[in-house]
């Protein structure tokens, strides 16, 4: 029998994440939900990433409820999700109570897979969430942050692979997040795991940032790859994920089989070259997040986080700093002990180049993340902290010892008591949590909303 490979289709979260930086609103998506549910993949990655976060704080919408009607429309494939572990939605460790509870409500209101990863790799990070997925009877992705570096191992990945198969994991992902796997990495990479876990389905994501996408998903299938993570043509190249319908057209021609429904595949096409095109009139897609950059092969910068930093400096007016911005990462991130550049490592290496180029003087400046970072609150790091500049922003503080999250109080019931009535379900209670100021400016718009249309039905009657 052929070799069959399966697919993610990205264009709900990665891709338009690491195009558009998450503003395609639900109702942009909306029409095209059954066709997608119609055409043959293995899961539809809907929710997670910075998702949560940008519903609330930009598209107004409630991200449970979002969450709820892609479910009503799609029932018949997978939803899946990103979960940043410890930090689940957020950019910080979270207490354990909470972890569960998010990880729980997420499945019922309709996630079936949770792929879960750590910015920094750090299995202690994951056994909460991983534990909390199984427990709520969905499938447990156990995900490596890939990345280069000299720290960064074939044979130190495999271990942990090992380890996320004994955590419960039922399928491993292999995130590359800034697209700088090359073909032979991947085959080499990818066979080496399924020698370690035979059995054991394995799903590489990666990002046509650098032009090595196409190539690499054909040499990992080679290995012996089950899923890949693609994005429909209109939302694809550049900091997204490669064309889903250009390697289901690749991989059959090369005998492998592939269950894609055409021409449902065709029908989101036309749908989403229409999206895609009211994105590039209002300026939200610009054309440097389409091109190719091989820079990327040296400071690593993922999709997400281009598409960010573009932002960032278009409302500093310092575009014209982007390329510092870029030679600055790498060196920042050699500083910080070589983490991958994943949500939210990726933000905090990310934000400290462009102040360290910006300030014109390094680590003049330092957000509360880097130094919650530098105290060891994101877990431990792949190499040591440069310690002149650990001590620098620490100024005489000691690290923490130990998993950090170990160290927080339960926070569900206490937030259940401070919001009373303002939270209607743990839902809400979950959202307060993760972006209070957020959650709580909407709730209160959402009241208002409700308040003023039951007044207006009242004069009409």
């Amino acid at each position: 029998m052929a070799q069959k490979v399966q697919f993610v289709e990205t264009v709900l979260r990665d891709a338009n994440q690491s195009l558009i930086a998450t503003r395609l609103p639900f109702e942009k998506f909306e029409p095209m939900l059954s066709t997608i549910d119609e055409a043959g993949y293995y899961s539809i990655e809907c929710w997670g990433g910075a998702t949560f976060d940008v519903c609330l704080r930009y598209l107004n919408e409630d991200p449970w409820e979002r969450l709820r009607k892609i479910r009503a429309a799609v029932p018949n494939t997978k939803l899946q999700m990103l979960l940043r572990g410890q930090n689940v939605l957020g950019y910080a460790h979270y207490p354990d109570d909470f972890v569960k509870l998010f990880v729980k409500k997420a499945v019922e209101n309709g996630i079936d897979i949770i792929r879960i990863f750590d910015a920094l790799n750090d299995v202690n990070n994951l056994k909460v969430a991983m534990e909390a997925t199984i427990n709520a009877g969905a499938i447990a992705s156990g995900c490596i942050s890939y990345t280069t570096s000299p720290v960064h191992t074939h044979a130190k990945y495999v271990q942990m692979i090992k380890e996320l198969k004994e955590m419960g994991a039922s399928t491993i992902c292999i995130k590359d997040m800034a697209g700088i796997m090359g073909p032979k990495e991947a085959y080499d990479l990818v066979s080496a795991i399924k020698d370690a876990v035979p059995g054991m389905p394995i799903d590489l994501h990666t990002h046509s940032t650098t032009g090595l996408a196409f190539m690499t998903y054909l040499k990992a299938v080679e290995a012996g790859v089950d899923i890949i993570d693609t994005a429909i043509s209109p939302f694809s190249g550049g900091t997204s994920q490669p064309a889903t319908e250009t390697l289901a057209y690749a991989l059959r021609q090369l005998g492998y089989e592939v269950d894609l429904n055409d021409a449902a595949c065709k029908k989101m096409a036309d749908y989403f070259k229409t999206v895609r095109d009211d994105f590039i009139k209002d300026g939200t897609l610009m054309p440097k997040s389409m091109a190719t950059d091989t820079q990327c092969l040296t400071y690593q910068v993922p999709g997400g986080m281009l598409s960010n930093l573009l932002s960032q400096l278009k409302q500093m007016n310092a575009l014209d700093r982007l390329d510092e911005a870029l030679l600055e990462t790498p060196r920042v991130r050699e500083d910080m002990g070589y983490p991958p550049l994943v949500t939210p490592t990726s933000q905090m290496v990310g934000v400290q180049a462009v102040r360290n180029v910006l300030d014109g003087q390094r680590y003049k400046t330092v957000s509360k993340e880097i130094k919650a970072y530098c105290r060891g609150e994101y877990g431990t790091t792949p190499a040591p902290i440069n310690p002149e500049i650990r001590e620098k922003i620490l100024a005489g503080e000691k690290p923490l010892e130990g998993r950090y999250a170990d160290t927080l109080a339960p926070v569900v019931e206490p937030t259940r008591e401070k919001l009373g009535d303002l939270a209607r379900s743990d839902e809400d209670v979950l959202s307060y949590i993760a972006f209070p100021n957020l959650a709580e400016k909407f709730f209160e718009e959402r009241k208002a909303k409700e308040e003023n249309v039951a007044t207006y039905s009242i004069v009409e009657a």
